[in-house]
Parts: C-alpha cells; structure tokens; sequence
C-alpha cells in the first residue's frame, strides 16, 4: 500500500460519516474520503436526485418549443473526478456481481439482465450517489436491500 493510501485510510478511520460510507458496496476509503472532501456533509443539495445531478450521473434534459424530454446521455456536469471514481467502483461491484450473482440485490441481478453492462454501471454509480447522500443526511448505517 502506497504511503497516500495509507494517509487517505488513517483520515477514513477518523471521520465517522467517511466510515460509515465504506460498508457501501462499491464504495472504498478513496471514494468515501473524496465525497467528504468534495461535499462534507451534503446540505447544500436538497435531495438525493440534486446529489447525482449535479455529478452529471442523471440524464441531459432538453426543452424546445415547451416540451421537455431526457435524452438516453448523462448530462456529466459536476465533479468529474467524483463522478469517475463513483462509475469506477460501480463496475467493480458490477464485475463482482455478474462473477457471483448472490452478492448482489434483485434490483442489481435485474438491471444486469435487462441493460447493456456500461448502462447499468452508470445506473449503479447514479444510486451509490443517492444511497451516500441519505447517509450523510441522517447519519444512519448503510442496510442492504432485501428480497421481497
């Protein structure tokens, strides 16, 4: 282990909402460390869906003529750095899920099965944002989807 990492994993284990971030699958100390940095505690978005808009991981809107539509593209405004480190981990946990499929929740086995793979890890990286944004706001442990 590099000597940053270590660094970065020693500032993880003193914050308690870094930590708390890490018990998300797909998300590491890096991860964890980087969305702290980048946001603290995530008030200045009023709800998880501003969150992973504003990392560019939900659909471009476009208005013409008074229609609005969402094309099939991510819009990619916001952190870039955060947003690639989200779609880097999203296709890990991906690459472990489609190895073991028990690991991963329904909804995940689902989307895996019903979309390209590159849709699907942009799918994962987008709920990651929205699942780490509750977090910070309600201080709660991360809880694992169950079947229903």
């Amino acid at each position: 282990m590099g000597k940053l990492d270590k660094q970065i994993l020693d500032q993880v284990r003193q914050q308690r909402a870094a930590l708390r971030l890490t018990t998300i699958p797909s998300v590491g100390p890096i991860i964890a460390h980087a969305t702290i940095a980048a946001i603290g505690d995530g008030r200045q978005f009023a709800s998880a869906r501003d969150f992973a808009a504003w990392l560019g991981l939900t659909r471009k809107s476009h208005d013409t003529d008074g229609k609005h539509s969402l094309t099939g593209h991510i819009s990619r405004a916001g952190d870039r750095d955060l947003r690639r480190l989200l779609i880097l981990g999203a296709s890990s946990w991906l690459r472990q899920v489609r190895a073991k499929p028990d690991k991963g929740s329904p909804w995940v086995r689902g989307l895996l099965a019903r979309r390209p793979v590159k849709v699907a890890v942009v799918a994962q990286a987008a709920k990651t944002a929205r699942i780490i944004w509750a977090m910070l706001q309600s201080g709660q442990q991360y809880r694992a989807p169950t079947a229903a």
